[in-house]
């Protein structure tokens, strides 16, 4: 015969717990450790500063021959991919989360050397939903190295990225690789050849179903300020006096947009039109002749910062392969303490109120 009793077929309270509790942390106090510990050791965690009895001694020992199944994975806590209720702070959706830096060779195509394998820098995030408490970062990590045996152009950052954003359940999310890339150039009047190394970052943006490619490319060049130069003149003429113009290595950021029905922009497209522009670019290979050539190039293309971005402006537009841009320059001058700097942008992509504080900082060339 089976006997039910009422209190233990409903739903225990809060208040039910609170004197069970109560009860437990008495008898507890009343006992030794020994019937505590028959009972159950984690008992003692209920009485205030007590040690719980009879715990184990634990391993020091590295057990390398542990091996982990999938029954000993599902009991492992994952907090970053808990409930809502452990979310700190206001539930509100994140735009951007993810890892950057994460480091690894990655082959380019090129349009001039085949196939370049290159150091890369990737950043990689997605978007957060208010409700979600977090995302395994280590995806994306994986996402990349799946594609890290091919060679890497826009479609395959796309690729990688539709692959993290489907394990990732995210509606947006944004890829860019940053690395070094070397490109051999030709002094001027030497013959004489070398490798200059340009900045470049390739970025796919995924926003509500919309993407975008872009590509960056940090661009170095010499500045000859314009009126320097007039007033080194005149001193000549009218007083007989030397005088020389104050020039300086100076940066322009180049963020395009990328047409994808367009035919491919190369990395080499973008900095031979770069160098149209403003073809005072900073030498690798320089003999005698080389610096005097340099001298008369910087004499013949004097170039105040306004007009390095409206020039850089000219040639962005009439490539029909690239759509929105944005120019940043900057000419750390020898003249000021300070810097001279421009920005110019064209569409919607680039287009902000706001500037970086750090912005101009990052425009700083080291070799």
């Amino acid at each position: 015969m089976n006997l039910h009793t009422p209190d233990l077929e409903r739903e225990p309270t809060r208040a039910d717990a609170e004197r069970a509790l109560a009860l437990l942390r008495q008898w507890a106090g009343s006992v030794t450790d020994i019937e505590v510990a028959d009972l159950d050791p984690l008992v003692s965690r209920l009485i205030p500063g007590q040690e719980v009895a009879n715990y184990p001694a634990l391993a020091r020992a590295y057990p390398e021959d542990f091996a982990v199944d999938d029954a000993y994975k599902a009991t492992m806590p994952d907090l970053q991919n808990g409930p809502s209720s452990l979310i700190r702070g206001a539930k509100q959706q994140i735009q951007h989360v993810g890892i950057s830096n994460f480091r690894l060779p990655i082959r380019f195509h090129t349009r001039d050397n085949g196939d370049l394998t290159l150091e890369t820098s990737v950043t990689g995030t997605v978007s957060l939903e208010a409700e979600k408490k977090g995302i395994n970062m280590s995806r994306i990590m994986r996402s990349f190295y799946k594609q890290a045996d091919e060679t890497f152009s826009f479609e395959v950052i796309e690729k990688t990225l539709d692959a993290y954003k489907t394990d990732l359940e995210s509606f947006d999310a944004r890829i860019q690789m940053r690395f070094s890339f070397p490109m051999k150039v030709q002094s001027l009047r030497s013959g004489l050849e070398g490798y200059q190394y340009y900045d470049i970052a390739l970025e796919v943006v995924d926003t509500a179903g919309e993407r975008k490619k872009i590509l960056h490319l940090d661009y170095v060049y010499s500045s000859t300020c314009p009126c320097s130069l007039e007033l080194s003149e005149h001193a000549r003429q009218f007083r007989g006096q030397l005088a020389t113009p104050h020039s300086q290595r100076s940066v322009a950021r180049v963020s395009v947009e990328v047409d994808c029905d367009a035919d491919c922009l190369w990395f080499e497209d973008l900095i031979e039109m770069c160098r149209d522009a403003v073809p005072t670019e900073t030498q690798v290979m320089v003999k005698r002749e080389d610096e005097q050539a340099f001298a008369e190039l910087n004499a013949a293309n004097p170039i105040f910062v306004e007009d390095a971005a409206r020039s850089f402006c000219a040639v962005l537009l009439a490539d029909e392969r690239i759509k929105d841009f944005r120019v940043v320059a900057s000419h750390q001058e020898s003249l000021h303490s300070h810097d001279a700097v421009s920005v110019l942008t064209e569409g919607e992509t680039f287009a902000s109120d706001s500037l970086d504080p750090k912005l101009f900082n990052t425009l700083f060339h080291v070799g």
